[in-house]
């Protein structure tokens, strides 16, 4: 839905001096992050190597993109995330291991005792998306952790009225907010009026004048009045991203995840024109759900995702924003370490990335994961982690960066109390 997309502020002049924006990358299905970052210090290869068997990296797609932390420690990450691999030298490009939802703190002991409490229906897609958006482990969340993020810090735009939280991927629980408008549109969309061509021009044009007194006519009717509103909005809108100041000249690929990214950043470019200071961003892209054929689709899709988030990063630097737009990935959950044929089951903790200009980069944040079966940080006896980091770390250091006071941290992630760090510190 879109709504109070054409109020914008009229006074804006210029870029705003304090922009912000987060952009979230949800991978839908439950992103394998075993084969999406690989330990390489000697024991720990060998110990993924005969995990994993026969879905183990590297295969036919190519060698594993070598990659080192700080203190020296190997890893590989998947050969299809090549177009970002560079980043990781230039420090812009991190990872968070073995996240995921969480209500405490809990080991592998705890876990099979049943002694302290978890999120509910683990393993569930339609139960883990929309905790891993909410920031809730139940499924009673009926806001998102983006969402909230911009209630509490709705007053930084100002009189702008553009929609605070923008999903390009449908209606998204992620952006949903207490109080923030929030809105779902289609990339490459076109809310423009049909019919409206007609010869001769003075035609056109009266009928084009005929449609406006319809749409300001005060007919009394709420729901009447709700409609032309949207639309007057979707034509503003529509003019406004079709216009020249919403251009910007970085090539992005012509996949479902890259035309999104295209969008958010046109979005981004209209910042002077919109007024606005701070904005939440959710793309998505399916097919992770990889019980089968899981080594040339789980490359393909990590190269689509890969070649979308370097356009993007390359469009935010093209715009003079790449240290004030943070593009990170979410996903269901993770997936078992031991393989299911040719694919791989449910999991629980996950491995993500971050990009962009103000990431402390070319570190993995967090504690990565033992490759044992039946290990320290197996949920059982297949490798589905128990994560060491919470979701809401993992958010609550996004949303700190983006401005959200320690304050009002709290309210934003109710369970982040539980955990004894609050921002793991990926972002300066």
């Amino acid at each position: 839905m879109i709504a109070g997309l054409g109020r914008m502020n009229a006074l804006a002049q210029g870029a705003p001096p304090d922009y912000k924006a987060l952009v979230c990358i949800f991978l839908t299905g439950g992103n394998d992050g075993h084969n999406t970052v690989v330990p390489l210090t000697q024991a720990e290869f060998n110990a993924y190597k005969a995990a994993r068997g026969s879905i183990a990296l590297p295969d036919g797609n190519g060698a594993l993109l070598p990659v080192e932390t700080p203190d020296g420690t190997p890893y590989g990450l998947n050969p299809g995330l090549l177009p970002i691999h560079p980043f990781w030298a230039q420090g812009k490009l991190a990872v968070l291991a073995n996240t995921g939802m969480l209500v405490q703190p809990v080991t592998r002991t705890q876990y099979l005792a049943n002694a302290v409490p978890v999120p509910t229906n683990l393993f569930s897609h339609s139960d883990q998306a929309q905790q891993m958006q909410s920031g809730i482990p139940s499924s009673s969340g009926g806001t998102g952790w983006g969402g909230r993020a911009a209630d509490a810090l709705q007053a930084m735009n100002g009189l702008s009225t553009f929609p605070t939280a923008v999903s390009i991927a449908g209606p998204a629980l992620f952006c949903t907010g207490n109080t923030v408008q929030s809105a779902s549109l289609v990339p490459g969309f076109n809310l423009d009026v049909s019919g409206l061509g007609l010869w001769p021009q003075s035609a056109s044009a009266a009928r084009k004048v005929g449609m406006q007194e319809i749409l300001e006519f005060d007919s009394g009717l709420a729901l009447v009045q709700a409609a032309n509103q949207v639309r007057k909005d979707g034509l503003e809108l529509n003019a406004l991203l079709a216009g020249s100041s919403a251009t910007v000249n970085t090539v992005f690929p012509g996949t479902s995840l890259g035309t999104q990214l295209q969008q958010v950043a046109k979005i981004i470019k209209l910042r002077s024109t919109t007024g606005m200071n701070r904005q939440v961003f959710f793309c998505s892209l399916g097919g992770f759900d990889t019980h089968g054929s899981q080594s040339w689709q789980h490359w393909s899709l990590l190269s689509q995702v890969s070649e979308a988030m370097a356009a993007f990063y390359n469009a935010t630097a093209e715009m003079g924003v790449a240290d004030r737009v943070t593009s990170f990935t979410l996903s269901d959950f993770g997936r078992t370490l031991q393989p299911s044929g040719t694919g791989s089951d449910h999991g629980w903790g996950n491995h993500h990335l971050i990009l962009g200009g103000a990431v402390q980069g070319g570190a993995v944040y967090g504690s990565f994961p033992s490759m044992a079966l039946g290990g320290p940080n197996d949920s059982g006896t297949r490798g589905a982690l128990i994560p060491t980091t919470s979701t809401d770390q993992y958010a609550a250091t996004l949303a700190a960066w983006f401005g959200v006071p320690s304050a009002e941290l709290g309210t934003v992630f109710p369970n982040l109390g539980n955990f004894a760090n609050a921002n793991l510190g990926f972002l300066g």
